[in-house]
């Protein structure tokens, strides 16, 4: 970790080294762990520490991007001319008009000290605790238990100068007795937030609820819990929430602005700043977030943007700048879904014949326009029978719309709760998605998984 003066002073004598016309220093540290464990034995405890350096550099409508992880000084040199002597190569882009300018940056605790002293030993004690309360319930447990410490830095030539300290750990716990499995999962910035007995609860109740059966591929009324309605958020802030997707007539939003999209009880939006979630004061540019409405009351309202794209017509930014080389858009990384009125009991109580889901695998998308996907269920699939949970079944795979899904929800939970995939193979900056669960009357299972 370098701390904020020393990561500013350190960017800003790179920016100043800059021959370039417009130039912008990204510097992101992490210092993470992760532990893998299966059947109730710890398999995997890995540890990486990293220095990032990310350069854009701007001459006159040219842009080049140097990635390096080599800061001597006489590196970060290298960078900068190979970044400017790439730029001089590159196709003008025209609809490019400049680099972020300074916006204040609302102060906030993103850091954690607790979070900071979980030492190896630590998480092999709390991952110890969970193989006792599973074989208490005659089950094993399997997961990733991985905590992190992450800076961002940025400053640019036009004057924008940022920095954040972010702690965070996630923990997926997955409990297995035979052909059953329950899921559950945490996330946090803070140690002290973690229970471990209530996520063994969670993930034991639904292993234990028997072996599964095979229900018939079709449309069922769905209970979703909230780690299934996460992904599905995902899947639209990657499709069709910002504005590069709307600009390349490829997003569910275009044409659809101030039209009903979705159920008015649907009010889904990105919040960095909101303390329910993740917070993330600012993005990889250094402009502040701002709160972003997607669907209010099933309306489509607005998409988020970065400098690009909101240049692009005449806008400012949103706060949603992704690391660059970007080339995805500014996809919201901080979404909520309002919660409603009902509760999770109700909403299964009201289920004549239908599933119960506790979250998706392997999804994948099958027309981006429509935001159709497909994938499985896992961890907790359940046949719903006269309100009641019956029976465990076999996992079943779905294609479906998500706007479709969502114009036919008919409650959702008032309470909500914070799920996140963490940063597993990427670069470390774990973010969360607060949603409720939702009863759907009518969601389309295409098949029997055989996984």
């Amino acid at each position: 970790m370098i701390g904020r003066e020393a990561g500013i002073r350190f960017l800003q004598r790179v920016v100043e080294e800059s021959t370039a016309d417009q130039t912008e220093a990204l510097f992101m540290t992490a210092d993470s762990s992760l532990a893998r464990f299966s059947r109730s034995a710890i398999h995997q405890h890995v540890a990486e520490r990293n220095r990032t350096l990310i350069l854009r550099v701007v001459l006159g409508k040219r842009v080049a991007v140097v990635t390096t992880n080599r800061l001597q000084l006489s590196s970060v040199r290298a960078s900068l001319q190979r970044a400017i002597s790439l730029a001089k190569v590159q196709p003008s882009n025209e609809e490019f008009v400049s680099l972020a300018d300074p916006e204040p940056i609302p102060g906030m605790d993103t850091f954690s000290k607790n979070t900071g002293l979980l030492t190896p030993d630590k998480k092999g004690k709390i991952i110890q605790e969970i193989f006792v309360l599973m074989k208490e319930r005659g089950l094993k447990a399997s997961g990733v238990f991985s905590d992190g410490e992450v800076e961002v830095a940025v400053v640019n030539s036009l004057g924008v100068e940022a920095y954040q300290k972010y702690s965070d750990l996630f923990l997926h716990l997955i409990a297995g007795n035979g052909d059953s499995s329950g899921y559950a999962s945490f996330v946090s910035r803070e140690l002290d937030h973690l229970d471990v007995g209530t996520l063994v609860k969670e993930a034991a109740e639904k292993a234990s609820r028997g072996d599964p059966i095979q229900v018939e591929p079709g449309e069922y009324e769905v209970i979703l819990e909230p780690y299934a309605v996460s992904e599905l958020l995902a899947f639209l802030a990657y499709l069709g929430f910002h504005a590069l997707a709307v600009q390349e007539g490829r997003s569910f939003f275009c044409d659809g602005f101030g039209k009903k999209m979705v159920d008015e009880k649907v009010t889904v939006y990105d919040d960095g700043l909101d303390p329910e979630g993740l917070q993330v004061p600012f993005d990889f540019e250094g402009i502040p977030k701002r709160k972003i409405i997607f669907f209010g009351n099933g309306v489509a309202k607005n998409v988020t943007y970065d400098s690009y794209t909101a240049a692009r017509e005449g806008k400012k930014s949103t706060g949603h700048a992704l690391a660059a080389p970007n080339t995805e858009g500014p996809i919201p990384i901080n979404l909520f879904m309002n919660g409603g009125e009902s509760s999770r009991e109700e909403m299964i109580r009201s289920v004549r014949r239908g599933i119960y889901v506790t979250r998706f695998h392997y999804t994948n998308v099958v027309e981006p326009r429509k935001a159709v996907i497909t994938g499985m269920t896992r961890d907790g699939t359940f046949l719903i029978e006269e309100g009641e949970i019956k029976r465990p079944v076999k996992n079943l795979r779905f294609t479906e719309s998500i706007l479709g899904a969502l114009s036919r929800v008919s409650a959702v939970s008032k309470d909500r709760r914070i799920c996140s995939e963490g940063a597993i193979y990427s670069r470390r900056f774990v973010t969360g998605t607060v949603v409720p669960a939702l009863k759907v009357d009518g969601f389309h299972f295409s098949g029997v998984s055989s996984l």
